[in-house]
C-alpha cells in the first residue's frame, strides 16, 4: 500500500484506521453474511449503527435532550434552502454574515422567503477575513443569524462564534465540524456535509435545537423539506453507508481524545504551515492573520508560473491536491482532523526545499 499525502479540500482524507475497519466489514458485516449496505434500514443492524452514531455526536458535542440529530442528504447546499424555508417568512428578517462563496449562496436562497440583512461582508477584499463582533450590523428582531464557520475557498475561519445577543445561530459548519469545541447553547441549527471532517460524501449532519424548531409553524413546507418530518424518527431511507462511516469516524474521534484533543492537534498542524509561510515573503498567506483557518491553509507564490511549478514538483513528493480553488487559484492545503502531522511536516519540508531552489 502506498498512501500519498492527501490535502484534498473535499471529499477529503479519512482516518486510515476507519478505512481499514470499513474494508474488513464491507463484505460481511459482523458475521451476518451481508454488507451493511445490503441490509434494510429498518433492520436491527442498521438501526443500531444509526443510534450509535447519534449517541456519539451527543457525547462529543455535549448535547442535551433539547437537540434533534438528523442524518439527511443533499449537502449544505440543500440546507441553504431548507433552513430559511422552515424559519423565515415574508415580512421577517434573518441576519446573514457574508464571508465567502458558500454564505453568498445561502443568502441567495434565503431571499426567496423573507428579508435578508447582510450583517457583514468582506467581498470588497475578496473575502480575506471574518468580522469582529463590533463590525456586525445585526437586526433587533432577527429570526436567526447565519454564518459559515470555516471558508474552504478563502482559508478563513471564525475563531469563536459571533456574538448575537441571544439570537439563535444557524451555522454551516461543513468544513470544521468537530475540529474543536463549540458553545452549543448559542445554536439553533448546525449543519455539515460529512465529506470534509466526518465521512464520505452523501450524508449531511443536521442538529436542531428543539425550542428553535418549535418556532417553525409554516404550513406550506413540502414534506421532505420540513425539519419536523425528520425530528425524532427515520422518515425515509437514509444514506446507509455514509452514516455507517460517520459512526466509525466519530468512534475514532472519541478514542483520540475528543474535541479538545483535535483543537490542539489542528492548531499545531496549522502553526507549522503558517510559520513556514511567514518565514519571509517567498510565500504569502491570503487570509488576514486573525482570520486564518486551521482547516484550509491558503497561500500564493510570486506568480502563477511559479505556483504551477510548485504543484507539479509537489506531486513528485507524493503531495497531492494542493491546487487552490478554481475561483481564486494559488495553493491550498486542507488539513482536517484526519490529516496526519507527518503529512504537514512533509509539505513544510518540500516548501523549504522549493524556496531554496527558486527563491
Amino acid at each position: 500500500m502506498n498512501r500519498i499525502h492527501n490535502f484534498s479540500a473535499g471529499p477529503a482524507i479519512l482516518p486510515l484506521e476507519v478505512l481499514q475497519k470499513a474494508q474488513e466489514e464491507f463484505v460481511d458485516y459482523k458475521g451476518t453474511g451481508t454488507s451493511i449496505i445490503e441490509k434494510s434500514h429498518r433492520g436491527a443492524d442498521y438501526v443500531e449503527v444509526d443510534a450509535k452514531a447519534r449517541e456519539r455526536l451527543v457525547q462529543l458535542l455535549g448535547l442535551g435532550d433539547d437537540f434533534e440529530v438528523m442524518f439527511l442528504q443533499g449537502g449544505a447546499s440543500t440546507q441553504f434552502l431548507m433552513a430559511p424555508y422552515n424559519f423565515l417568512s415574508e415580512g421577517e428578517t434573518a441576519d446573514y454574515i457574508n464571508t465567502g462563496t458558500w454564505s453568498t449562496k445561502a443568502i441567495k436562497e434565503a431571499k426567496r422567503f423573507g428579508n435578508v440583512n447582510e450583517a457583514f461582508t468582506s467581498a470588497d477584499s475578496n473575502f480575506h477575513r471574518v468580522p469582529t463582533d463590533d463590525e456586525l450590523s445585526l437586526t433587533d428582531d432577527a429570526k436567526f443569524v447565519h454564518f459559515t464557520s470555516n471558508n474552504t475557498i478563502f482559508g478563513t475561519q471564525f475563531p469563536l462564534e459571533p456574538e448575537t445577543n441571544g439570537v439563535p445561530l444557524v451555522c454551516d459548519a461543513s468544513s470544521d465540524f468537530l475540529s474543536r469545541p463549540i458553545d452549543i447553547s448559542k445554536y439553533g441549527i448546525i449543519y455539515a456535509g460529512a465529506q470534509k471532517n466526518l465521512g464520505p460524501a452523501g450524508v449531511t449532519v443536521v442538529i436542531v435545537n428543539k425550542q428553535f424548531l418549535a418556532t417553525s409553524n409554516k404550513s406550506d413546507i413540502p414534506t421532505m423539506m420540513n425539519y419536523n418530518t425528520h425530528a425524532g424518527k427515520m422518515f425515509n431511507t437514509p444514506p446507509v453507508f455514509g452514516v455507517y462511516m460517520v459512526g466509525l469516524v466519530l468512534e475514532w474521534i472519541q478514542e483520540k481524545g475528543g474535541l479538545d484533543y483535535f483543537k490542539t492537534f489542528n492548531e499545531e498542524k496549522a502553526g507549522l504551515l503558517y510559520n513556514e509561510i511567514d518565514a519571509d515573503d517567498f510565500y504569502r498567506g491570503t487570509a488576514e492573520e486573525r482570520s486564518r483557518s486551521n482547516m484550509n491553509v491558503c497561500f500564493r507564490l510570486g506568480n502563477e508560473d511559479l505556483e504551477a511549478k510548485f504543484l507539479t514538483e509537489a506531486k513528485a513528493y507524493h503531495l497531492d491536491a494542493l491546487k487552490g480553488h478554481r475561483s481564486v487559484g494559488g495553493i491550498r492545503a486542507s488539513i482536517y482532523n484526519a490529516c496526519p502531522r507527518e503529512s504537514v511536516v512533509a509539505l513544510v519540508d518540500f516548501m523549504k526545499d522549493f524556496r531554496s531552489k527558486n527563491g
